[in-house]
C-alpha cells in the first residue's frame, strides 16, 4: 500500500488529465478474507516462521499454486464489477494478487487495459509472474531480478530496473537541527535508528537485548528506538532505558510518521528487511543491520544487502555486541557501507515508474 500511495501521489500531482482510483484488491474482494489472511500471516510469522517458509517456497509450484489459481478466478468474479464500472485504461499493481486478477480478466477478454506490475522486494517469486503474458510492464528493484525474470522467459523489453517506489519525503531537504532538538539529542553525535516493533523472527527477548547492548557504556551513541504499535515492546524498551539510566541518549517512540526525518540524522539503521523499509534506508544512504527477517522474501532481501555490501545480517546465533561493535567503532567500514548504499539506492523510482507508464 505504501508503494501504491507513492505512485498515486506522483500521478495526482504531475498529470492533470487522468482519473485515478486506488484499491486494496484483497479488501475490495472480501474484507473478512483480508482480515483472515492478514491475521493468519501474522500468527504464522510470529509462532511458526518455518511454516511460512514452506508456504513461501511451496506456493511456487504444486498444490498451493493450484489453490492460488483457483482463488484468483473466484476473486476475479468480484473484481470484474469494479472493472465494468471504472473501465480502466491502465492498471498498476503493487501486489501479486492484483496482477494475477487483472491478468486473468485480460485473458478472458473482460478488460483490454494495460497492466504494469511493480515488484516490492529485492528478489522475484513465481507468484509475481503468474499470468505474465498479459502484463505489459514489469518494474523491479535490481538488475539480478531482471536477469532472473528473463530466465523465466519474460521478454527483456517488458522489464525496467527502477527500484521500489517510496514517499518523496525521503529525498527532500530537511532541518536536521530541528529533529535533534525534538529528540533532545546532540547534533553530529553518532546516531542509530532502531526499528524494534516487530514481533517476528528473533523474538522480543533478543530484540530487547539489542537495545541493552546499545545502552551499555561501550557504545557512546544516540538511539532512536521505535517500538511501533507494539505496546509490550515499548514497555520493555522503556524499562531498559530506566535501568541503564540512558534517558539522555536513547529515545523510545511508538508508531511515528517522522521516519524520513529520523533517517536523515542517523548513521545506521537496525531493522527487519521489508522491501519498503530497505528502500527507504538505502535512499537515506544508511548502512543496514538486518534483524528478524522472515523466511522467504525478507531473508532474500537480507542476502541482497549482504552481497551488495550495504548491510550486515545479525543472525540468531550471532553476538549483537560483536556485530554492532565491528560497525559502530569502525568509521571506515561505515563509510564503505554508506557508499554501497548510495550505489544501489534508487531515489527516483516513483518518478521513473510513473513516467514510463504514462509514455
Amino acid at each position: 500500500m505504501s508503494a501504491s500511495k507513492s505512485i498515486f501521489q506522483y500521478l495526482q500531482e504531475n498529470f492533470s488529465d487522468i482519473q485515478l482510483e486506488m484499491i486494496d484488491c484483497v479488501e475490495y474482494v472480501n474484507k473478512a478474507l483480508n482480515k483472515l489472511t492478514t491475521a493468519a500471516y501474522r500468527e504464522m510469522a510470529k509462532k511458526a516462521p518455518w511454516a511460512w517458509e514452506r508456504v513461501y517456497y511451496k506456493s511456487q509450484d504444486g498444490a498451493l499454486a493450484k489453490v492460488s489459481t483457483f482463488s484468483n478466478k473466484m476473486m476475479a468474479i468480484k473484481m470484474d464489477k469494479l472493472f465494468k464500472s471504472f473501465n480502466p485504461d491502465i492498471v498498476i499493481s503493487t501486489h501479486p494478487f492484483g496482477s494475477q486478477i487483472t491478468s486473468y480478466l485480460k485473458k478472458k477478454k473482460r478488460t483490454n487495459c494495460k497492466l504494469a506490475t511493480v515488484l516490492t522486494d529485492f528478489a522475484i517469486h513465481e507468484q509475481w509472474l503468474v499470468g505474465s503474458e498479459n502484463v505489459n510492464l514489469f518494474f523491479v528493484a535490481n538488475e539480478k531480478m531482471k536477469q532472473d525474470m528473463i530466465q523465466e522467459d519474460i521478454p527483456a523489453s517488458k522489464i525496467f530496473v527502477t527500484g521500489i517506489p517510496v514517499s518523496k519525503r525521503f529525498s527532500m531537504p530537511m532541518d536536521s537541527l530541528e529533529t535533534y532538538k525534538k529528540l533532545d539529542f546532540v547534533p553530529n553525535k553518532k546516531t542509530v535508528l532502531f526499528f524494534g516493533g516487530g514481533e517476528f523472527g528473533l523474538g522480543k527477548d533478543k530484540t530487547v537485548n539489542i537495545l541493552k547492548t546499545l545502552a551499555s557504556p561501550m557504545f557512546d551513541v544516540q538511539v532512536i528506538a521505535i517500538a511501533g504499535k507494539n505496546e509490550k515492546m515499548k514497555e520493555a524498551f522503556e524499562n531498559v532505558v530506566n535501568q541503564t539510566h540512558t534517558q539522555n541518549r536513547i529515545c523510545v517512540l511508538p508508531f511515528t510518521n517522522e521516519v524520513p526525518e529520523f533517517m536523515h540524522i542517523s548513521d545506521i539503521v537496525i531493522t527487519k528487511p521489508g522491501g519498503l523499509t530497505t528502500s527507504e534506508s538505502l535512499i537515506s544512504s544508511l548502512p543496514i543491520v538486518v534483524i528478524n527477517p522472515l523466511p522467504g522474501q525478507e531473508e532474500e532481501n537480507a542476502l541482497f544487502l549482504e552481497k551488495s555490501g550495504a548491510g550486515l545480517w545479525l543472525r540468531e546465533n550471532d553476538n549483537p555486541e560483536e556485530i554492532l561493535s565491528s560497525l559502530l567503532h569502525d568509521d571506515e567500514k561505515l563509510a564503505s557501507m554508506k557508499q554501497n548504499a548510495i550505489q544501489i539506492a534508487k531515489p527516483y523510482a516513483t518518478q521513473e515508474i510513473c513516467k514510463k507508464i504514462m509514455e
